[in-house]
């Protein structure tokens, strides 16, 4: 393996982290609601089920998905699921103040490994991109560096991140703005999950 595929591959997962979706929209409100450890947790939470799906995919994850295709389905379907019911209590508790207390760590994270773990963006990334930019019949040294730094990048991008918004001044846009923010995401979140439900 070279270092420009490295490289080539860090550029790429850069992006798929920074664009708009169930990951990213789920990171923003734990960090403004819940607190700077709880976001943290929850990229932690993020980046560990990424990296596992980057570790699948280099296993062959992709030659699974086409032998037996329910796999995929079973794994797309519960990941909608539970991004609808992240949805419905967003939508249930918008005008709920936020407690003071922060969420626990390890709810944090759980719920982190959860969305991405059923994310078939993440699913896609790992068995599409990957297998495109890192060559074929990787050794296991190179394998667990790849998946290392995966790893890695997603917990740096999202703690940089917490940081920001768990600031006391977005904390305070977002208690402005809560009950039309909270609605927005569940919305967004809500058509994601349906939309993988009912898609082929």
């Amino acid at each position: 393996m070279s270092w420009e595929s490295l490289i080539a591959f860090n550029l790429v997962l850069i992006a798929a982290i920074a664009s708009p979706g169930a990951a990213l929209l789920y990171f923003i409100k734990t960090c403004v609601s819940a607190g700077r450890a709880a976001g943290i947790a929850t990229g932690v939470g993020l980046g560990c089920a990424a990296a596992l799906w980057t570790f699948a995919a280099l296993l062959g994850l992709e030659s699974v998905f086409a032998l037996f295709p329910w796999t995929y389905t079973i794994l797309k379907s519960a990941g909608a699921l539970y991004l609808i019911w992240i949805a419905v209590q967003t939508w249930r508790h918008a005008r709920y103040p936020v407690a003071d207390a922060p969420a626990p760590s390890g709810r944090a994270f759980l719920s982190g490994l959860l969305v991405n773990a059923g994310n078939p963006k993440s699913m896609l990334f790992a068995a599409a991109v990957i297998v495109v930019v890192l060559p074929q019949g990787l050794e296991p040294l190179h394998i667990a560096l790849i998946v290392t730094n995966h790893f890695v990048l997603e917990v740096a991008f999202y703690t940089f991140f917490a940081l920001l918004l768990s600031s006391a001044a977005a904390r305070r846009r977002y208690l402005g703005a809560k009950p039309v923010l909270d609605r927005i995401a569940a919305s967004l979140l809500g058509a994601l999950g349906l939309r993988l439900l009912v898609e082929r």
